[in-house]
């Protein structure tokens, strides 16, 4: 199911969830042609953070997204502290949370690159497109090639304050 990503950001904002929109979304953010199915998302983590993100998702009723379905599971703050990314599937949609992108890459690590955009009336951080790009190149995968070429003309758009690429 499509994300229906004002409602999930307006719950995070309202919790004050620190966050940074990685993906599909943040490339769609800053003017990348491209389709993306769910919204993700990298968090800080921390415990006051683990309890505003759950504080946030509790009432979209959250379970995990496997491939033979949902799984349900208990949405608290000790299965952040024990887990770390999640795919979930959520009222509002399917959401993949991320603790880290790697093991050297957390949500810190994301805010130099990160860019603050006005989505649905919010001010949301969103990665970077050289960080989405160098992500995506790292993790090799079919469908991040697939989108490669798209990410770094828009990037390269961008920077030449080109009004197509969605950023101006």
């Amino acid at each position: 199911m499509l994300p229906d990503l004002q409602s999930i950001l307006e719950a995070f904002v309202r919790q004050k969830v620190e966050f940074v929109i990685i993906g599909g979304m943040a490339a769609v953010a800053q003017g990348a042609p491209v389709t993306t199915f769910d919204l993700d998302i990298c968090y800080r983590q921390s415990p006051e953070n683990y309890r505003r993100l759950v504080a946030a998702l509790k009432p979209m009723r959250p379970t995990l997204r496997a491939p033979e379905g949902t799984v349900p599971f208990v949405w608290d703050e000790r299965t952040l502290e024990l887990g770390c990314n999640f795919t979930l599937s959520t009222t509002a949609g399917d959401l993949d949370i991320f603790g880290e992108l790697s093991p050297s890459l957390h949500y810190e690590d994301l805010l130099s690159d990160s860019m603050v955009l006005d989505l649905y009336g919010y001010p949301v951080q969103v990665m970077g497109l050289r960080d989405l790009i160098r992500t995506k190149v790292v993790l090799r995968r079919t469908k991040d090639k697939a989108v490669l070429d798209i990410l770094r003309e828009t990037l390269r758009l961008q920077e030449k304050g080109d009004p197509k690429s969605g950023n101006h």
